[in-house]
C-alpha cells in the first residue's frame, strides 16, 4: 500500500511540474533561511515575532512583564498631556498589578503597585525641567540632588562598617 501511495504522490508532483505550478514561487533561487546555523528549538517563535514585528517582551512571564512596564512608566507618561491622563495610565497599570497579585502565576517576583502621586510629581518635574534650562538655572544644582547623595553615602558607610564586623 505504501508503494501505491508513493506512486500517486509522485504522479501528482510530476503533473504539477509539467503544468508549471512550481514556477516563479516566492523565494525561488534564494538560499534557505537559517541553513548552516545551529538548531534552535524556538525558531518558529522567533520567526513569528520577527515577521509580525512583535516585541520579545511577550515571551516573558506575567510578573516580569509587569516589572518591565513599571520600569518604563516614566518614558510612557512623559508625553501625556494632562495630570489626569497620567493618573489614568498609572491606575490601569495598578489594576493589572493587583489582578496578578490576587491570582499569581509564574515565578514569584516582587511586584508592587505604582505610586500615582510619585509618578505625577516626576511628570511635573520633567515638564518644568526644559523651562529651568531655558532660564539659565542649572537643574543639577537644585536642593534635591546634593541633599540626597550625602544621605546615601552615610547609609552605605554604615552598612559597610556593619558588614566588615561580621
Amino acid at each position: 500500500m505504501t508503494e501505491a501511495w508513493d506512486a500517486a504522490v509522485e504522479a501528482q508532483i510530476r503533473g504539477a511540474v509539467q503544468r508549471g505550478e512550481f514556477d516563479n514561487l516566492p523565494g525561488m533561487g534564494k538560499p534557505i533561511p537559517g541553513r548552516g546555523t545551529a538548531y534552535d528549538e524556538s525558531w518558529w517563535i522567533k520567526s513569528f515575532l520577527e515577521r509580525e514585528k512583535l516585541p520579545s517582551d511577550l515571551l516573558l512571564p506575567t510578573p516580569l512583564q509587569l516589572r518591565r512596564r513599571i520600569e518604563q512608566v516614566p518614558d510612557e507618561v512623559r508625553d501625556l498631556p494632562t495630570e489626569q491622563s497620567v493618573r489614568d495610565f498609572v491606575g490601569q497599570l495598578n489594576t493589572q498589578i493587583v489582578a496578578w497579585l490576587r491570582n499569581p502565576e509564574g515565578p514569584r517576583v516582587a511586584v508592587r503597585p505604582v505610586n500615582a502621586d510619585e509618578v505625577v510629581r516626576r511628570w511635573r518635574a520633567e515638564r518644568t525641567r526644559p523651562e529651568a534650562t531655558a532660564t539659565g538655572t542649572d537643574p543639577a544644582a537644585t536642593v534635591t540632588g546634593p541633599a540626597i547623595a550625602p544621605a546615601r553615602r552615610a547609609r552605605r558607610s554604615w552598612w559597610l562598617r556593619w558588614r566588615r564586623r561580621g
